[in-house]
């Protein structure tokens, strides 16, 4: 039965209202196009799963402070400005069901409103000293960075592995949920080892969101959203390079030939997503998120039982059981 986002951020609710306020007040700038743009952002926002995941990490070890909020902050504002640079990247027009900032105001003017979002994670954490914050989020920044350019390398010569492809994922996606818990725990707790014993948790529950992700583009669980984006951008995930482990030659040549020459044509779309299917690319990609997802489960075993914790586990079950 798929987890209810309230109920899972019923313990932190105070918090995330007190928090909503705190970011709203982050976001603000004297400049009138640049405060525009940031009531649309903070109008259109998410399920916010990464400062739930600070919130639920901190109130798991410890009792939530101004380091905390400093944290949850940061995490957004950063998370914010990665996800404007990637509309820009990507050429997309839309992000959550809305307009995207490049397709409303140019791409000139989304790449200076990521970068204004930028500093200000950076600025919020040395206005209020937090190095420590500072080192784990900028680093996780980082991974996100090569993990992306990694992946275009990849895209353009096709020739990923498996094990390539999870060190994409841990950069380009993991490595900031995890980076999210370990503030969160950093916020509240000194121990180092206990930081990254939750830093991990929040690896491995971020290698199952996206291979989820993955999973979508092959018409998985997906309501009302267009398949084969990834294929139409020559981007091989689990599915397909599992399939193609599993192919004949032929079949390998002809597949790659689609994805590489013809990737622009539904039909050609079409018959790589039912190549993926028939060679068991879905199982198999579904096995793996599963595996993550238990790692994740067994490690958070390990912490106090709390409200937290009890969130964070269904928290990790509605990530990976999510529609969209």
């Amino acid at each position: 039965m798929p987890r209810k986002l309230e109920l899972i951020k019923s313990p932190i609710e105070a918090e995330m209202k007190e928090f909503e306020h705190r970011f709203r007040d982050a976001m603000k700038s004297k400049v009138p196009l640049l405060d525009r743009i940031m009531h649309y952002i903070t109008h259109r926002k998410g399920k916010q799963i990464r400062p739930m995941f600070v919130f639920l990490s901190a109130k798991l070890l410890g009792k939530v402070n101004d380091s905390t909020y400093t944290a949850a902050s940061m995490v957004e504002l950063l998370h914010t400005a990665t996800l404007v640079h990637d509309d820009v990247v990507d050429g997309a027009e839309k992000r959550r069901g809305f307009f995207s900032i490049n397709a409303i105001w140019k791409n000139k003017i989304a790449v200076l409103v990521g970068d204004y979002l930028l500093s200000k994670g950076l600025l919020v954490a040395l206005d209020n000293r937090e190095h420590q914050l500072l080192h784990i989020l900028s680093d996780a920044v980082r991974k996100m960075s090569e993990g992306e350019l990694q992946q275009i390398s990849k895209a353009r010569r096709l020739d990923i592995q498996e094990s390539v492809y999870y060190e994409i994922i841990e950069k380009k996606t993991a490595s900031f949920l995890a980076a999210a818990c370990a503030v969160g725990a950093a916020s509240v707790q000194s121990d180092q080892a206990v930081i990254d014993k939750i830093w991990q948790f929040g690896q491995d529950i971020g290698m199952a969101f996206q291979i989820k992700d993955d999973l979508f583009d092959y018409g998985q669980w997906r309501i009302g959203k267009p398949v084969g984006i990834d294929i139409k951008e020559k981007k091989l995930t689990l599915p397909l390079i599992y399939a193609l482990q599993q192919a004949s030659a032929s079949e390998r040549r002809s597949v790659i030939n689609m994805v590489k020459n013809e990737n622009h044509k539904a039909s050609k779309v079409q018959e790589v997503i039912a190549f993926a299917k028939e060679k068991g690319g879905i199982e198999y990609a579904t096995s793996k998120m599963e595996s993550y997802r238990d790692r994740a489960l067994e490690a958070l075993q390990t912490f106090p039982e709390n409200e937290a914790r009890r969130s964070l586990k269904d928290l990790v079950y509605f990530v990976t059981e999510r529609k969209k």
